[in-house]
């Protein structure tokens, strides 16, 4: 074929398209971090302009940078309550996760446990947590205990509904294939159920990780005497809306880790054993 002028070769024509294939995945895979970023550089910007604009008093809105140079000046104090925060939701977190995937398998595998306890279950869910609260002090008293137990109390049920729905939906195709090769329940479970259920259960899991939180905060409010809970109620009592903010921010920041740890851990999971 001819290279005169005007004129690009085969092989120089599929080096362009591969080079920009190579540009439009780097783009994508960019724009994942690239946005979220800009989006929140546009919030900050208008948000300290709107404060700086209307003279909003600090104390009803503080600005983004007010917030930022109480952060630095108050990082000893924030790193110390989240310390116990982050440890506490770990936990609650970790025996959540063990209830409701325990639970949830025995619902996903026994009809009798399914009937007998499920309406409890729901009932339990349905009705306010914080409500529920003062009994767990009364019963297990003001310290850890209480709080552990009621933030396992909130975040078991999405885990138990998400791997209970994930081991019982499944293809009946490949039910019927593990029973025609004469599978047992527990190569079934193995090779068929848990995997096509892999991704049903890690969305409970993340799930948990917010409700997790989310119980880990509203105990902190009610009994603790340290904790990122406990530290946006003693400022509240102080009209100090910057460290609340900044509390706040940490405890965002945190709870966003442990969200990437567990998605962190399902690419890995589902790359492996997942159902594709």
């Amino acid at each position: 074929m001819k290279t005169g002028s005007g004129t690009i070769t085969p092989s120089v024509d599929r080096g362009l398209r591969y080079d920009l294939q190579i540009v439009l995945t780097v783009f994508r895979q960019a724009r994942v971090v690239v946005l979220p970023i800009i989006t929140t550089i546009i919030i900050l910007a208008i948000w300290e302009a709107g404060v700086r604009l209307f003279h909003v008093s600090p104390v009803v809105l503080p600005a983004p940078s007010l917030i930022g140079a109480n952060l630095v000046s108050n990082f000893g104090l924030l790193m110390h309550h989240a310390a116990q925060t982050t440890s506490e939701a770990a936990i609650g977190l970790c025996l959540a996760v063990s209830i409701g995937f325990c639970c949830g398998f025995a619902l996903a595998y026994s009809p009798m446990f399914r009937e007998a306890t499920y309406p409890h279950m729901v009932f339990f869910q349905l009705t306010p947590k914080v409500a529920l609260a003062p009994l767990f002090i009364m019963w297990l008293g003001v310290g850890a205990e209480s709080r552990l137990a009621f933030t396992v109390f909130i975040a078991f049920f999405p885990i138990l509904v998400s791997t209970a729905a994930g081991l019982t939906n499944v293809d009946e195709s490949y039910i019927r294939f593990s029973k025609a090769i004469t599978a047992s329940t527990w190569q079934t479970f193995l090779h068929i159920r848990l995997p096509f259920a892999l991704p049903h259960i890690f969305a409970g899991f993340k799930i948990g990780v917010t409700m997790s939180f989310i119980g880990i905060i509203v105990g902190e409010f009610i009994t603790s005497q340290a904790g990122l809970g406990y530290l946006i109620l003693f400022a509240s009592t102080r009209a100090a809306t910057a460290t609340i903010f900044a509390s706040i921010l940490v405890l965002g920041v945190i709870g966003m880790l442990f969200y990437a740890l567990v998605a962190l851990v399902e690419k890995l999971v589902l790359r492996r054993y997942g159902s594709r």
